[in-house]
C-alpha cells in the first residue's frame, strides 16, 4: 500500500521565500558607453549623423530612447509612462543617458552644452542645434571655446 503524502501545511507556505525578483533596467547595466559608441562627436568633424544614429540605436536597445526623443503624442496614453510610475527611476535613467551623451562628445562640445540641472533631452537638443539649426549656433561654440 502506497502512502499519500500529506498536503503542505499553511505554516510551510508562510516560510516560503518569494521567487519573483524585480527586473533590473537594462540601462543600469552599461558601465562604459565608449564600448558601444566608438565615435566621439567633435565640432571640427562632420560626424553628427553617424554619432546620433549610433546613439539612438543604443538608447533604443537599452529602452531609454524616450529620454532623448519624447514619445509621440499619437502614442496611446492609456498606460502610464515610467516617468509617472517611478519618477525616481526615470530621473536616474535620465542622468545615465546624460552621462552617455557627455561621455561620447569632445571636451569642447562638453564645455559648450553642459549646464546645471540639465536633462538628456536638453543636451540632445542643444547638440542638434549646434550642428543643424543655423550657422550662428555653429559659430557660437567655437567663439566660446577660444575664449576659455
Amino acid at each position: 500500500m502506497a502512502e499519500n503524502p500529506s498536503p503542505p501545511s499553511p505554516k510551510s507556505k508562510q516560510n516560503a521565500i518569494p521567487t519573483t525578483i524585480s527586473p533590473i533596467h537594462p540601462a543600469l547595466t552599461v558601465s562604459n558607453i565608449t564600448n558601444f559608441i566608438k565615435v566621439t562627436l567633435d565640432i571640427e568633424k562632420i560626424q553628427y549623423n553617424t554619432w546620433s544614429e549610433l546613439f539612438k540605436i543604443h538608447a533604443q536597445s537599452y529602452e531609454v530612447l524616450n529620454h532623448i526623443i519624447p514619445p509621440s503624442t499619437i502614442v496611446s496614453t492609456s498606460s502610464p509612462s515610467l516617468k509617472e510610475i517611478d519618477p525616481s527611476l526615470w530621473k536616474r535613467l535620465d542622468a545615465i543617458v546624460l552621462q552617455w551623451i557627455y561621455g561620447t562628445i569632445s571636451i569642447d562640445l562638453l564645455h559648450t552644452i553642459i549646464e546645471h540641472d540639465s536633462t538628456a533631452q536638453l543636451a540632445w537638443d542643444r547638440l542638434f542645434d549646434i550642428f543643424f539649426d543655423n550657422k550662428t549656433s555653429r559659430a557660437l561654440p567655437r567663439a566660446r571655446i577660444f575664449q576659455s
